[in-house]
């Protein structure tokens, strides 16, 4: 892609954190929570009753609902084979995590899925969460994926929306907004974000999310992953408008459907939003499956977000997704990123490929994500460097990976 130059890796960051530095059990509005401490740890709301144990040789969990407590230890993984220095409880999502940190790295040592026992969503329930632990507040993260810049944020400050992976696979994770400074590459955590949705009740962790500013309003664009597992394969996107300053604090969003255009793409599933506001109305990139899991990136456009209409997509493909909208060389192009081919390729608004990003390609299915940075670019992707041991499973990723444009290039 001859509107771009050819980009080298210069920095990554891994932000790791069981709690969110500072918060505390009053700003849980989601199922998504942690308390740390010498253990034993408990989450409680009324009768219910979360506990991680750790006897100085295994750990486990206890869960007491409805007068009956069971007990849940890995046959493989419950003793540490070193020095423990402090014991974690994690909440996210329908999951109850224990952990311990072993030197500089938390380790996953007994995870047990709630759902059937406890509506962990229901905002009832999460109002009653309380501890004695020394530190609780909200669940910070693991890794960070799906990276995407906040449209329109001012003063010139650069803001990274992203999910926040759990301890385990999609449903463990939510959409957090990190600013970036492009100098140093420091990230620092401004704000998590969770949804209400139109269709049922609860508190939901959705993620792989796009903020842009909107006259008054901030628009919130995300994907439904909050609750996808083996069991319930639906996945769509939702659109929150809100004049609260997303950029700090806690949040908890009404939704609606943000209908896009799947019409001849057969397909069982989208997500991945991305929206653009042009001299014409609205684009949107996004992704579009025909089963679980192959997927390929897609563009709508129309005058509203209510009407907007299919304009091509990169069906051929079969695992890519990530679909970016960026202007370059006045005017809209979109790139996306393809796992089978290892690379990032680039298209017009008609979805015909034109070239490629030139840069290195992660693993996992990194996102081509484009910041401004002076007069030119810098690249901010992730990979799929897991975390958290083996009882995390897939779904912890990523580092986040920083690309600066190779020495002596030029457009």
């Amino acid at each position: 892609m001859s509107l771009l130059p050819p980009f080298v890796e210069v920095g990554r960051q891994r932000p790791v954190d069981l709690v969110v530095p500072g918060s505390s059990l009053d700003e849980v509005v989601a199922p998504y929570a942690a308390a740390t401490g010498a253990g034993p740890l408990e989450l409680t709301s009324g009768a219910d009753r979360l506990v991680a144990r750790y006897d100085g040789d295994a750990v486990w969990l206890e869960v007491t609902t409805r007068g009956r407590t069971t007990r849940h230890r890995s046959r493989r993984f419950a003793r540490p084979p070193g020095p423990v220095e402090e014991v974690g409880l994690a909440l996210t999502g329908t999951h109850l995590t224990a952990l311990t940190r072993e030197g500089d790295r938390w380790v996953a040592r007994a995870r047990t899925d709630l759902r059937g026992r406890i509506d962990t969503r229901s905002e009832a329930w999460l109002a009653g969460l309380a501890t004695a632990a020394p530190i609780a507040g909200r669940f910070g993260q693991l890794g960070l994926r799906d990276v995407r810049v906040v449209s329109g944020v001012p003063d010139g400050r650069v803001v990274l929306s992203a999910t926040s992976a759990g301890p385990g696979f999609f449903d463990t994770a939510h959409t957090s907004l990190w600013e970036l400074d492009t100098r140093t590459l420091a990230l620092t955590h401004l704000s998590d974000l969770f949804f209400r949705r139109p269709d049922r009740a609860g508190a939901y962790g959705d993620h792989a999310t796009h903020v842009l500013r909107d006259g008054d309003e901030w628009l919130v664009a995300t994907s439904t992953w909050g609750d996808f597992h083996s069991r319930h394969k639906v996945i769509g996107v939702t659109l929150a408008r809100t004049t609260a300053d997303v950029l700090s604090g806690v949040h908890l969003l009404d939704t609606e459907p943000l209908p896009l255009p799947v019409g001849g793409l057969r397909s069982v599933g989208v997500w991945d939003p991305h929206l653009a506001r042009t001299d014409d109305g609205w684009l949107v990139g996004f992704v579009s499956a025909t089963r679980f899991f192959r997927f390929h990136p897609a563009l709508a456009g129309g005058p509203s977000l209510d009407a907007l209409a299919l304009r091509g997509a990169a069906g051929h493909l079969t695992q890519a997704e990530g679909t970016t909208l960026a202007h370059l060389g006045g005017g809209w192009r979109v790139l996306a990123s393809d796992k089978r081919a290892q690379r990032f390729p680039t298209y017009d608004l008609a979805m015909r490929e034109t070239g490629a990003l030139t840069a290195p390609y992660p693993s996992n299915i990194p996102w081509p994500t484009l910041v401004r940075d002076g007069d030119g670019w810098l690249v901010v992707t992730f990979d799929g460097t897991p975390y958290g041991g083996p009882v995390c499973g897939y779904g912890t990723h990523g580092d986040v990976v920083f690309l600066r444009p190779e020495a002596g290039t030029t457009v």
